[in-house]
């Protein structure tokens, strides 16, 4: 409407000066409710053409957008196991920092877990002594079988050297005797040697093993008792928590949402029209106004402009990509901070609000090679941007009149 009321003072307003003064033409005479077309047919029609032309650039050069907030993190507070609640730590609204206990669970299971597995560790450090004890004793069994052999072994030389001699001191009969005595121990030393490998072996790779595996499931169980807790993972305020003690939770079921201060801070994301897309740079500055500061423009300045289009995403499926599927189109997604530090601090993270954003040729006309009609009609897209910013502002006190009084919120 203000666009249509400039274009009218420069093409309706001279047309009906020129048929008044000029053709001595009267409203209510040659001027009537019929006859108005036909006599201001000029007028009007320059008005529509240069109202058409007016909105066109203002709106693609000064892209304006209602789909604006103030973003913010959320971060599920989730148990690592299901359980029932012991005690709760914390309370709802809270500022909580990050390794701060929020509640527990039952943990009997879980405890009772720990002490068995450290009974077990000292159980197996337990045989490690007697194990040393084994040790000595199979070494003493081997010792005694080497001497058996040994004494053995002289015996039967002694023997043998007798019968070589042909003394009568020596038969056949006791030689043969002796050899299967040799024969015997050195089985039994054999045996010896065996089972004093065997209890190495169950010291140096069993027990181990044992002690290792022990460990682990003491860990295991610690680890079990840990998540008996539940940390904070991020510093935040606790939202929609009413956890009582006697509540089931479970990894699948958040407990509550922390949500962090300083993430989305003083950064409003917007989403324009597609067409705006070429227009839209790094470093333009804008305005944004906010249902919940009424009242209030808030000096912004464009600090990222997404380079993909939402409408485009797509998610590998079993199912070829219709294209048709996505009719609805994607939105140009801009990062907005306020240009002075604290400006927009009363605004509610999550707020929604209205944004413009400005062009600034002052660079482009500033250069030497910009012709004469370049040149002025960039000033004159510069210039137009003010219509836009008195919009936002009559947006801006008509806001709070629409939602309270015309719609009733």
């Amino acid at each position: 409407m203000l666009e249509v009321l400039v274009c009218a003072m420069v093409t309706v307003l001279p047309d009906y000066l020129i048929r008044r003064y000029v053709q001595d033409k009267r409203i209510g005479r040659e001027i009537t409710l019929f006859s108005v077309w036909y006599e201001l047919r000029f007028g009007l029609t320059a008005c529509a053409i240069l109202a058409l032309a007016l909105i066109t650039v203002i709106f693609y050069y000064h892209p304006s957008s209602s789909s604006v907030s103030s973003f913010f993190r959320t971060v599920s507070i989730l148990p690592e196991r299901s359980g029932r609640v012991k005690e709760v730590l914390v309370v709802p609204d809270q500022l909580v920092a990050a390794g701060t206990p929020i509640f527990s669970m039952e943990d009997e299971t879980q405890r009772a877990s720990v002490q068995t597995a450290r009974a077990r560790m000292a159980e197996i450090e337990a045989q490690f002594a007697m194990t040393d004890a084994e040790l000595d004793a199979a070494q003493g069994v081997v010792d005694q079988a080497a001497s058996s052999v040994k004494q053995a072994r002289d015996e039967l030389a002694v023997q043998q050297e007798l019968m070589d001699r042909g003394s009568s001191a020596a038969n056949r009969r006791e030689i043969e005797r002796l050899e299967n005595i040799v024969t015997a121990r050195n089985g039994a030393l054999a045996s010896a040697e065996a089972n004093f490998r065997a209890v190495e072996t169950k010291k140096t790779v069993l027990l181990p093993a044992q002690r290792d595996t022990a460990r682990a499931l003491l860990v295991e169980a610690e680890a079990a008792l840990a998540k008996s807790v539940v940390y904070a993972s991020v510093s935040g305020y606790l939202q929609q928590f009413a956890l009582q003690p006697g509540d089931i939770v479970n990894p699948l079921r958040p407990a509550g949402i922390l949500v962090p201060p300083e993430v989305g801070q003083d950064v409003f994301t917007a989403g324009f029209a597609q067409v705006s897309a070429q227009v839209l740079k790094v470093g333009m500055y804008g305005e944004v106004t906010c249902i919940s500061l009424p009242y209030t423009i808030i000096p912004v300045q464009v600090t990222a402009v997404q380079e993909f289009l939402p409408s485009g995403q797509f998610r590998p499926t079993d199912r070829l990509l219709d294209v048709q599927d996505y009719d609805r189109p994607g939105t140009v997604i801009v990062s907005l901070k306020p240009v002075f530090e604290g400006s927009s601090a009363r605004v509610p993270r999550g707020s929604r609000c209205i944004a413009n954003v400005y062009s600034s040729s002052h660079e482009l006309v500033s250069g030497a090679d910009v012709s004469f009609g370049a040149n002025l009609f960039y000033h004159a897209v510069d210039t137009v941007g003010v219509v836009h910013a008195l919009l936002l502002r009559i947006q801006a006190l008509l806001l709070p009149v629409q939602l309270l009084v015309l719609t009733g919120h």
